[in-house]
């Protein structure tokens, strides 16, 4: 084998490791519960308003804080008490999108 190959060789050989080796780490980060939202912090809702930009509903405990998001920051929008908002319902599980959207659209089934 010519240099040139056993060293392409060679570097794919390391390339694949360092692959793999990632790989592993973000699986046991994930198992570890990194990543996970943790505490009394909720995500209730997200409205993109472009690429870079969106508005968000966080709740904590018992208030939702409006807070918008762009490439300059974060920012507090403003806040709501949490029961002036309502949730959107959600369809039940085993539903087919035929049943849902059927309902939604005011049909009998």
């Amino acid at each position: 084998m010519s240099p040139l190959a056993h060293y392409v060789v060679e570097t794919l050989v390391t390339l694949l490791a360092i692959v793999a080796l990632a790989v592993l780490v973000l699986i046991g980060a994930r198992r570890a519960g990194m990543g996970r939202a943790a505490g009394p912090l909720e995500l209730v809702g997200r409205l993109p308003l472009d690429a870079r930009r969106a508005v968000y509903l966080v709740r904590v405990g018992t208030t939702i804080y409006v807070v918008g998001a762009s490439e300059a920051g974060i920012a507090k929008l403003g806040e709501v008490a949490a029961g002036s908002i309502e949730q959107p319902v959600e369809p039940a599980r085993g539903e087919s999108f035929r049943e849902v959207l059927g309902r939604a659209l005011g049909k009998k089934s």
